[in-house]
């Protein structure tokens, strides 16, 4: 274990997370809200964190091994929320506690959208376009930002990539440098975010407004600038737009960066996990839609098609904008759209959740074992599409969603053994591991009901599900410690 190196990487973190906070400050200045003076003293408490972190070692240049990926990327994270509560404490308005601008900060950060916040339409401007930046950074990941724009690590960089891109898929690389992947997986990540913004503005919203709920949906993160989030608009075309945009982040930008190289949308097509996919979505809405018009929820089918279009392209891609009173749909439409977060988005985009792909694996596999129990003794290999899946990953899968259960079963425990109701309970721990946003009971609008105690457990839920679980609990393996 290279200590020193990854508190070197560490102070360089903080350092470029401290700089980050200028256009926030620009922000405030521009519309003189006053809340300037809090991110000023933010970023130089950030900044002055990290530089007495990387000066000790700022000499040391060895390769970071694959464990110290790992550290660095559980630390920086676990640090992250605080120094990103910082300007939330030190603000005037809002008056936070210090767990309520954690909460805060890691639900951004995360991606999650999740807010103890109300009142959202009368907070600073520099506030609110704050909490769209941190969705923005943790959408693509801070730590793959740094990778691209740093090369003064001096490390290779892949240990730090394996570590934060989400997926079980993680050591194919786009291009023959890490940099060079990482770079092209932000550019296609800014690309995407301005033409969200153009489309939002001339679909009528303000430009703040516009560039705010962009950051949000290409993030999948969910937070808005208004209370009642995208329909306040009441627009038609704005939840079209933001169908598109959620769609696209919810599948993989390395299928993004393919189909731009090869100019062409045979990428899409052959990816058995996008095609998943999309079909679910498909599937889903249609299903939604028609229980909607049957129980006469809304007065047309067009409404109908609309809302549960929306809601399961929200829902599910993680994003958690909210249109319409969905926890007030019949039926169990509102447990389903809790439920469809647990699938999630594919690997390696901007959506939370177990991720398409698992899914997938375990339903071949789950064939391959019914084929068994008529053919014991042959040979059937678990493919996707036209790949066979080696073994080894078929057993990492199985891993994952194991530790994902019991990490919910016990955080479930935790909220209800704290005074949450078990409806709130379960929706808002599901809500946070899966990275989403709004639940069902006292969590449909926000967290703002929910007791300290809760607070924290969906805080550490919202980290494990960013990082995918094993990030953070292999630190606490005897062996991740062993030289």
């Amino acid at each position: 274990m290279h200590l020193r190196v990854v508190q070197r990487i560490l102070g360089l973190l903080l350092m470029l997370y401290g700089v980050t906070m200028l256009p926030p400050v620009a922000v405030s200045v521009y519309f003189a809200d006053g809340q300037a003076t809090a991110f000023i003293e933010a970023l130089a408490i950030t900044f002055l964190a990290g530089l007495v972190a990387w000066l000790p070692a700022r000499n040391d240049r060895r390769e970071l091994r694959l464990r110290d990926g790992f550290l660095v990327a559980a630390v920086f994270w676990l640090g992250l929320g605080s120094f990103g509560a910082l300007p939330l404490v030190l603000a005037q308005n809002p008056d936070m506690s210090v767990t309520g601008a954690v909460f805060e900060a890691v639900s951004g950060l995360t991606t999650t959208g999740a807010t103890v916040l109300t009142g959202l339409d009368s907070l600073p401007k520099s506030i609110l376009y704050y909490r769209a930046q941190l969705h923005w950074l943790g959408g693509m990941g801070i730590i793959v930002l740094a990778v691209a724009i740093l090369p003064m690590l001096g490390v290779g960089g892949m240990q730090l990539y394996r570590a934060e891109t989400p997926g079980p898929m993680k050591d194919s690389k786009l291009t023959p440098r890490i940099t060079e992947t990482a770079k092209a997986l932000w550019l296609i990540y800014v690309g995407l975010s301005v033409a969200c913004t153009v489309a939002y503005w001339l679909a009528g919203m303000s430009i703040f407004d516009a560039v705010c709920h962009s950051f949000a949906t290409m993030a999948t993160g969910g937070f808005s600038t208004h209370d009642a989030s995208i329909a306040w608009f009441n627009s038609p075309l704005i939840e079209a737009i933001a169908i598109v945009f959620m769609f696209l982040a919810g599948a993989s930008f390395s299928l993004h960066f393919v189909a731009w190289r090869s100019r062409g949308l045979g990428a899409y097509l052959r990816d058995p996990e996008f095609r998943a996919y999309f079909w679910i979505l498909l599937v889903l809405s249609v299903v939604g839609a028609a229980c909607l018009a049957v129980t006469g929820h809304y007065g047309t089918l067009a409404d109908s098609v609309r809302h549960s279009t929306f809601h399961f392209v929200s829902f599910m891609t993680s994003t958690g904008f909210v249109a319409t009173g969905f926890d007030q749909w019949p039926g169990a439409l509102p447990l389903t759209l809790i439920l469809v977060s647990f699938i999630g988005g594919c690997a390696g985009s901007t959506g939370g959740g177990m991720k398409v792909v698992r899914w997938l694996l375990l339903y071949n596999q789950g064939v391959r074992e019914v084929k068994r129990l008529v053919h014991p003794a042959a040979e059937i290999p678990v493919r996707l599409g036209d790949s066979v899946v080696p073994q080894r990953v078929i057993e990492s899968v199985w891993g994952f969603c194991v530790v994902y259960i019991m990490l919910f079963g016990a955080m479930l425990l935790m909220l209800i053994a704290s005074g949450v109701d078990q409806v709130t309970a379960f929706s808002a721990l599901a809500t946070s591991i899966n990275n989403m946003g709004p639940g069902l009971g006292k969590v449909v609008a926000d967290f703002t009901q929910v007791n300290d105690v809760a607070k924290w457990v969906c805080i550490f839920a919202m980290l494990f599900g960013r990082l995918e679980v094993f990030t953070l609990l292999v630190l606490f393996s005897p062996t991740f410690w062993r030289s």
